[in-house]
């Protein structure tokens, strides 16, 4: 027995030494770890998914073949307020295509998280797509679109690797100004965004995200008046989390946007949208007056000669050929701050050119807003203007019914619906110009010009008219 111990011994020892005089130093190599691909190369691009999608997909429109595409997981859920889907865009910048992804089960970001690379093979799925929002998902008969088994995801959803890892890429959103922006043409559904200059509104301070048993409806708006349904699922970990006072001011808010189409009527929509969780919402700055511009700034020039109209003959110098409507008339003493001003009073018999004014020297190359500002009253029909093109032609703005401030865009034509009634307070306008890069600024060309309806009674100061 001795001597089984003895030879045990003298064995290790050998070993020992012989594995010593195979290690050079102390680094000892780790095994190589490689990241295979699950899926083939994607063989259509994900704006491809827009031109097979259909409203009400059938049995017959599963897709039968591989049909892999790729993109970027912009979502999270694991907040829990975004629940059974999952949102993807083409690109992490600048994307051009973003879709949605319907799945019967949460805790998708383990698997998925925010900025992966993802290829998804179609073959046994379906597309929807109705209003521009583009929806994958399983054949339900019972409804559009079906949500994925869970257990099943990964039979369809796979990480692209690049050769030692899972690709993984920041998310950088689409920025913009305003609400109206980012959903211009229904082309950022489905999209990372963030919109500045936003704050919840005044109803929605008194809530929690969530509502007790079910997913919250509350609304943003920004400077323009324009206003936005986020939605808040009660399954979201700060579901009973009381939007005030921390979320009370204004500032940006990053979110993913989205559209609800109505299942009694196909060509009414909502937009809406989705934040991942409450580090999408960062508002730091004070509240604003919804549709208020800013006060024009310290560069802010005459839109044209005498549009103070303090002196009425320089004014007048500045009016084209066509002239002034006879109730059109100098404000003396009636104008901003007790300055002098244009009133606008009597009733017109048509769809009047009040004047129309040439441009002047020193106009900014490249302006982005004109301001002016208003008080007075008008009842049955209200204010439109026109801003010249350099080519020709001109841009409407249309001032709407009007109380407490307005911010302009462009439209298609001239409107006089609306009414006119600042409570005896001057309240400022802007016509927005910003991306607008054909204004007239050739001195003695047509630049503006104020509209009034036909029949409509109006008493009206009109002041200080800018451009910056």
């Amino acid at each position: 027995m001795k001597n089984i111990y003895f030879k045990a011994a003298i064995f290790s020892a050998i070993s020992i030494l012989s594995f010593s005089s195979c290690v050079k130093t102390d680094d000892y190599e780790l095994p190589e770890i490689k990241c295979t691909n699950k899926f083939a190369a994607a063989n259509h691009p994900l704006t491809d998914l827009a031109t097979i999608a259909k409203a009400k997909p059938t049995e017959a429109d599963i897709i039968k073949e591989d049909y892999i595409v790729e993109a970027y997981v912009s979502s999270s859920d694991e907040s829990g307020n975004i629940y059974k889907m999952m949102f993807l865009q083409d690109k992490p910048e600048n994307p051009t295509q973003g879709i949605e992804i319907d799945i019967d089960g949460g805790n998708q970001y383990l698997d998925y998280p925010t900025g992966s690379l993802v290829r998804i093979n179609l073959k046994g799925l379906i597309v929807q797509g109705i209003n521009g929002n583009i929806k994958v998902g399983s054949f339900d008969p019972n409804y559009p679109i079906g949500r994925i088994n869970p257990n099943k995801v990964s039979n369809y959803i796979a990480r692209v690797c690049d050769g030692q890892k899972a690709v993984v890429t920041a998310i950088k959103p689409l920025e913009f100004n305003s609400i109206a922006d980012a959903l211009k043409n229904g082309a950022h559904i489905n999209q990372l965004v963030k919109i500045k200059n936003v704050q919840f509104e005044e109803p929605e301070l008194t809530k929690t995200f969530a509502d007790e048993s079910g997913t919250g409806d509350r609304y943003i708006t920004d400077k323009k008046a324009g206003r936005l349904d986020l939605r808040f699922s009660n399954y979201a970990t700060f579901a009973k989390s009381p939007i005030s006072p921390k979320y009370a001011k204004s500032g940006e808010i990053v979110l993913l946007l989205s559209r609800f189409t109505s299942s009694s009527n196909a060509t009414v929509f909502t937009d809406q949208a989705y934040i991942r969780n409450l580090d999408d919402i960062n508002f730091p700055n004070d509240r604003f007056n919804p549709g208020e511009p800013d006060a024009p700034s310290a560069s802010a020039v005459n839109l044209f000669a005498g549009s103070d109209f303090e002196n009425w003959t320089t004014f007048l110098s500045s009016v084209n050929t066509f002239g002034l409507k006879p109730y059109a008339t100098q404000g003396v003493g009636l104008g901003y701050n007790g300055t002098n001003s244009l009133q606008i009073k009597g009733t017109p018999t048509a769809n009047d050119y009040v004047f129309t004014s040439v441009a002047t020297t020193g106009i900014p190359a490249v302006p982005k807003r004109i301001t002016m500002y208003i008080k007075g009253t008008a009842t049955g029909k209200t204010l439109s203007f026109n801003v010249y093109k350099a080519g020709g032609g001109f841009y409407v703005f249309n001032l709407g019914t009007f109380s407490t401030g307005a911010t302009l865009g462009v439209e298609s034509a001239n409107s006089y619906t609306g009414s006119i009634n600042t409570s005896g307070q001057w309240r400022l306008v802007e016509l927005t110009l910003t991306g607008i890069t054909d204004i007239n600024t050739t001195a003695g060309k047509d630049m503006f010009a104020i509209k009034t309806g036909n029949g409509g009674i109006y008493d009206v100061q009109i002041d200080n008219i800018k451009i910056e």
